[in-house]
């Protein structure tokens, strides 16, 4: 009969796996609510192991969120071919689909605010504030250059860096109140995030010709079945 043995893990896989272990806790639930027996249990390690690998658990929730806004960064990376508004769906889809998968530990990232708790004591959600914030703006500019790249602007106009940069900021929101109740079916959602960037343009080359020159370039490579056209489809029925 054979023993199992397990394997000794080397410092770093060993944080690693903490990291890992604690981020998916984080996404189910508040991490205020998670305790570092729990983290312990699940990784199946003792809790002394634990603070073995971090001083305590809110620098392995500073590691936990870290990770996730790395990964959530990466959900804007989209190979820069066919129509803008078929990429942009694409990674519409990814980003609900983070949110979707770790909602609590989304809402921690992107509402990391000076909470305090009843004994006056700052909460682990926001005792860094400043940390959370810096990881929240590395997103958004990580997602914001990957936008203009797609659009093939190395120097934006003010009005674009307006629309780009609003945009992140209502899928950011738009995001938060739909895990409230998720009362919209996500692929809808998607969708109408994608026009909503559509419409943004569409005002700003209202008043601007630059911005005019940009929408009319989005428009020529978008086929009759693109989220573009389809939008312009529903608005011309609306208008009759």
């Amino acid at each position: 009969m054979t023993t199992g043995v397990r394997r000794r893990m080397g410092v770093e896989e060993r944080r690693q796996q903490l990291i890992g272990v604690a981020l998916d806790l984080f996404s189910h639930r508040s991490p205020d609510d998670v305790s570092i027996d729990e983290i312990a249990a699940a990784a199946g390690i003792s809790r002394p192991l634990v603070y073995h690998y971090f001083p305590g658990k809110l620098s392995l929730y500073e590691a936990a969120l870290r990770r996730a806004a790395e990964d959530l960064a990466e959900r804007f990376v989209e190979p820069r071919e066919g129509p803008l508004g078929a990429r942009l769906l694409r990674v519409m889809g990814r980003f609900l689909s983070f949110v979707d998968e770790h909602g609590p530990g989304f809402s921690a990232l992107m509402r990391g605010g000076p909470a305090v708790s009843a004994g006056g004591a700052c909460s682990v959600e926001t005792a860094s504030a400043s940390a959370t914030n810096a990881l929240i703006d590395s997103v958004r500019q990580a997602a914001y250059d990957q936008i203009l790249a797609h659009l093939g602007v190395t120097e934006p106009p003010a009005r674009l860096e307006l629309v780009v940069r609003s945009w992140i900021s209502l899928a950011e929101s738009t995001a938060l109140l739909w895990l409230d109740g998720r009362r919209i079916p996500r692929a809808e959602l998607e969708l109408q995030l994608v026009h909503d960037f559509a419409a943004l343009t569409a005002v700003s080359a209202a008043y601007d010709e630059e911005m005019a020159e940009l929408l009319r370039g989005i428009l020529a490579t978008e086929p009759a079945d693109g989220p573009f056209a389809e939008l312009i489809g529903r608005l011309m029925e609306l208008a009759r």
